[in-house]
């Protein structure tokens, strides 16, 4: 090949990385999240620290609720569905990742001291890779977790909790491009035969957190406003 040829490709190449990078950056920021989601009130109180964004009740609670993003999602993407969970009196918690990727950080919950309390009842989950994570994390410390909720995810794909006692609830949408349904049908044999599975009518991938188009979905059938409800509304009924 010569080397004129060579240097065009390698161009290309570098080109197309910045590019994807840029993409990146835009389309995986939070995105149209009121102001008063990140506001402490009478009831809640809100703090952001370089390990976690918190939300946590004023008065008495006995669920902790711990969230994992999707790799190099913008953490603040999952606030207004944690905000929401902790307004209805369970603490809730969203992990930041070093990095933004799902892989790292997934244990976080113990270095941090998370769950110490045998007194409390600890719920996580994550979406898409951080699903991935948060099923890595039962498979790994099976005791230390009593509820499990998977959102938008394939996984757990290349290892086997079926045998968990773990209380477990898969969430998908009918029209993700990234996490399809056929592909999470596949993958039913590696959770549980007490898995519960949510299907959202016209639900895609993106639309589980605020933030921008991922590449490879598809278009949503409904506005993120009622998917995020119905999510919501399923996890409290899950939690509760």
């Amino acid at each position: 090949m010569k080397p004129k040829i060579i240097k065009i490709i390698f161009i290309v190449w570098i080109v197309a990385g910045l590019l994807f990078i840029v993409n990146v950056g835009i389309s995986y920021q939070a995105k149209n999240i009121p102001d008063s989601v990140f506001k402490s009130t009478e009831d809640t109180q809100v703090k952001i620290t370089g390990d976690y964004i918190l939300f946590e009740p004023l008065t008495p609670y006995q669920k902790v609720f711990i969230f994992y993003p999707g790799a190099l999602v913008d953490p603040k993407a999952y606030a207004p569905l944690c905000r929401k969970i902790a307004d209805k009196g369970h603490k809730s918690l969203i992990i930041k990742m070093p990095f933004r990727f799902a892989g790292y950080g997934y244990k976080k919950p113990i270095e941090l001291g998370l769950l110490r309390d045998s007194t409390k009842e600890y719920i996580l989950a994550g979406h898409s890779k951080g699903a991935m994570t948060a099923a890595q994390f039962i498979y790994e410390y099976p005791n230390l977790i009593d509820k499990l909720v998977l959102i938008g995810t394939t996984h757990p794909r290349d290892f086997d909790i079926s045998g968990s006692k773990v209380q477990i609830m898969k969430i998908y949408g009918s029209n993700d491009g990234v996490a399809t349904v056929n592909a999470i049908n596949k993958n039913k044999r590696l959770l549980p035969p007490s898995t519960k599975f949510i299907e959202i009518t016209g639900g895609n991938h993106s639309q589980f957190g605020y933030y921008g188009s991922q590449l490879g979905d598809n278009k949503p059938g409904i506005n993120i406003v009622k998917q995020q409800d119905i999510l919501c509304k399923h996890i409290l009924s899950f939690i509760e």
